[in-house]
């Protein structure tokens, strides 16, 4: 671990980049996000690792268990490290304003390596067939431009550049070939993309991601080779084991574990040494969902097949396409691993359903972010639907920690 390396995470979402570099022990110089609620939940971690460093996490405790305000928790943060949040859209608009908040922050220290990756809506495969147009001519397409300028302004010695698989695909690969034309016209070799599946880090989520790594110079530069783990663990019996039981509509805010900690939640670190559990929150349903949760909890569970829209009762069919996106319903694996999380979860739970006929609903926020790999002492700010959209839109933890440990390596 070393604290000397300083880094800065484009389009930071909530986080979840950040903290597997943190845990490696880098710094974060800054860290630039549009969403307001991602940047209250930024700070709060920021918040977490400053008190925990300092033998103070009782103030933080006392912030989960509601004992004080938001701002009496940031009120216990020097400013440097509140401030180095920036909460702004990247645009031609605001960049130079940016660049002067980090010049600002960086107090003279050199930037060794960004972090990030632009919304990825414009890629996004699904993203692509949901829209007529199929997103062309959308500004998200082109916001790695923005993401070089901040290579030529700070000129780290690495980047990492994270996306969804469409990248690879999008605009018949125009603009992954102008963006890596880009980057090794501004001066970086930049390695092969690379698909990463957050299983072989230690997720429980089949989490597949296109990861861009550039170096500084001319020297060729190969994707370095990570350090993958061996992934045995269950959704139910090692991730959602302890978790008090839910009914829909139940908004457990505060409550404790049910079970020890297991072998998973204590060398991942999800369950780290706060005792109590916090945003156990799952949504309300009506009777029709219910029933149709059911009939896909029975067919996964018990005959371990998909639930295909177009096979429902009739009585239960609201939409009139059945012949597109058939699974919109979907049991998480309880023996196995979830399917990919995805920011669509904050607009229903149809394809996040919990694995127990005893339980039907939806999972909930701290289900939600177990599947990311996030610890359960990390706190989303904004409420449920926000929440929701945090951990979708997120990186994992998990898989976040081990490019930071190889890129650690890289930089002694």
């Amino acid at each position: 671990m070393n604290s000397s390396l300083k880094y800065i995470d484009l389009f930071a979402g909530a986080g979840g980049l950040s903290e597997g570099f943190i845990r490696e022990g880098f710094q974060a110089i800054a860290h630039v996000e549009m969403d307001k609620d991602a940047c209250d939940t930024l700070k709060t971690r920021l918040a977490y690792h400053f008190l925990s460093q300092n033998n103070k996490l009782s103030i933080y405790k006392a912030y989960l268990k509601n004992e004080i305000t938001r701002e009496v928790l940031w009120g216990n943060i020097p400013g440097p490290i509140m401030e180095s949040v920036i909460n702004e859209e990247i645009t031609g608009e605001t960049i130079s304003g940016i660049f002067n908040n980090i010049d600002k922050q960086s107090d003279g220290h050199k930037v060794d390596l960004i972090i990030g990756g632009p919304p990825c809506q414009a890629y996004s495969l699904v993203g692509r067939s949901r829209d007529p147009n199929r997103m062309k001519g959308d500004k998200r397409n082109f916001l790695f431009r923005y993401y070089a300028e901040f290579l030529i302004k700070c000129k780290p010695k690495f980047f990492v550049f994270e996306n969804v698989l469409g990248l690879l695909t999008a605009g018949n690969k125009r603009y992954l070939n102008e963006m890596i034309q880009l980057f090794e016209s501004i001066g970086y070799s930049v390695a092969e993309p690379t698909i990463l599946n957050a299983e072989d880090y230690g997720v429980l989520q089949k989490r597949r991601r296109v990861i861009i790594m550039g170096q500084r110079g001319k020297k060729k530069f190969n994707f370095p080779e990570l350090q993958k783990v061996e992934n045995k663990w269950q959704i139910k019996k090692d991730l959602f084991y302890d978790l008090p039981y839910l009914n829909p509509g139940d908004e457990f805010n505060i409550v404790k574990y049910t079970k020890p900690i297991n072998e998973y939640l204590r060398t991942t670190e999800i369950r780290n040494g706060i005792d109590i559990v916090t945003q156990h929150l799952t949504r309300n349903h009506n009777e029709r969902d219910l029933e149709i949760y059911s009939i896909a909890i029975d067919k996964w569970v018990n005959e371990k097949t998909r639930l295909k829209y177009s096979n429902l009762p009739s009585r239960l069919q609201t939409h009139n396409n059945t012949e597109a996106f058939l699974d919109r319903f979907k049991v998480v694996d309880p023996v196995g691993h979830s399917h990919t999380m995805v920011a669509h979860i904050s607009k229903d739970g149809h394809y996040y359903i919990y694995p127990d006929s005893k339980q039907i609903r939806s999972i909930s926020v701290r289900e939600a972010a177990r599947i990311q790999s996030f610890p359960d002492d990390y706190f989303f700010e904004g409420g449920r639907t926000a929440a929701f959209k945090q951990i979708g839109n997120a990186v994992p933890p998990l898989m976040a920690k081990a490019i930071a440990m190889k890129i650690s390596e890289l930089l002694q």
